[in-house]
């Protein structure tokens, strides 16, 4: 008898369709939430500062950060999709950036190849993380804990080797023009946008078209969902769950790339610090948008709204003067209530499923 295909496996376990629409209306509304509290701290803050709305002091920026988080955001979402955690997302920025920095400074290429060859070793860094915990069994928090130690031994002593002043400052043509131009400096016309929408935002633009295709459109994306909800039914389904343990890891070390590169471009060089604070920027996005720890559902503009209230709240507390402690207490406090919302939503859904009247 051949074994059952991914889809009769999908059709197998399906959710009736009642459940999947009061789950569709509920991940509908949560983001319409999201969108209203960005609005309303957004209206906050500006009344309280003007300096708020200014577009090249605060708006140009603030764009930015939101750009290189969401995509922080879709690097971690990429294993919460099979319920798994990825600790090590700064220190794979960090691994991939060195390589970057090396292409320019060491090997001479241009801006996109150099950034090309940083890609390349985030997957490889990332399907190595997801090799391990597929072949020894081991929880994710435990090998990507691991993994972080180890990345950040082994970053520090390459810079220590090959630079003198703990950074790869050479910068190929274009990345000043990255950092500093906004759409409307490199094009015209009414559809070019304003002169606050940085260029860096077009990368977090395609990242997210692409993992949401990845995830909405094929038959990759239902596996990896299907590997979260259940990989027992998974297996039994023909699923390689393996080799969709080690493609999640290696797509969030892919996404950890770009986003040090993004990092990078807005620092103006390419150093050993560079992640060192996206752990819980990386959890935030994603969790506050609506996807679950506990795998098998994901959402891609709920990360970037996640990430866009997370940005304005830093924003707009930086602007009344509030300290780096002082944030670090309020994203702290958003993170526990975020994480305490997932969980409250996670056992109303399985009631609900124990309880489909």
């Amino acid at each position: 008898m051949s074994a059952p295909t991914a889809e009769h496996a999908a059709s197998e376990v399906e959710v009736p369709q009642p459940s999947r629409r009061r789950r569709l209306d509920a991940g509908t509304a949560q983001r319409f939430g999201l969108l209203v509290v960005i609005a309303g701290l957004v209206l906050a803050f500006g009344s309280a500062r003007s300096a708020f709305y200014d577009q090249q002091l605060t708006v140009f920026p603030l764009l930015r950060d939101i750009a290189v988080f969401t995509v922080v955001g879709l690097s971690q979402m990429a294993v919460l999709s099979i319920g798994h955690m990825n600790l090590a997302v700064g220190r794979m920025a960090a691994f991939s950036a060195m390589f970057m920095g090396l292409a320019y400074q060491d090997w001479h290429l241009p801006l996109y190849p150099g950034l090309a060859i940083g890609l390349l070793a985030g997957a490889a860094i990332g399907a190595l993380t997801g090799w391990i915990i597929a072949a020894t069994g081991v929880n994710s928090f435990v090998v990507t804990l691991a993994m972080d130690f180890v990345l950040l031994g082994l970053v520090s002593l390459v810079y220590a080797q090959t630079t003198t002043s703990a950074a790869f400052t050479t910068k190929p043509a274009g990345m000043d023009a990255l950092r500093t131009y906004s759409l409307a400096d490199v094009c015209a016309g009414p559809l070019c946008g304003s002169p606050a929408v940085p260029q860096l935002l077009l990368f977090a633009v395609l990242a997210m078209l692409i993992v949401g295709y990845l995830y909405s459109r094929t038959r990759l994306g239902r596996e990896l969902l299907l590997v979260g909800s259940n990989i027992k039914a998974a297996e039994l389904s023909g699923i390689p769950t393996t080799r969709r343990v080690i493609g999640a890891h290696a797509l969030s070390g892919t996404l950890a790339a770009l986003a040090g590169f993004l990092l990078a471009v807005t620092a103006g060089s390419f150093t050993a610090t560079i992640g060192s604070e996206f752990m819980i920027p990386s959890f935030l996005g994603p969790v506050l948008g609506g996807t679950l720890l506990t795998g098998g559902a994901v959402s891609i503009v709920g990360t970037l709204l996640g990430t866009t209230l997370t940005q304005v709240i830093r924003q707009g507390l930086t602007l009344l003067g509030i300290g780096l402690e002082s944030l670090n207490i309020y994203l702290g406090a958003i993170l526990l209530l975020a994480l305490s919302t997932d969980r409250i939503r996670t056992v109303i859904s399985q009631r609900r499923a124990a309880n489909p009247r």
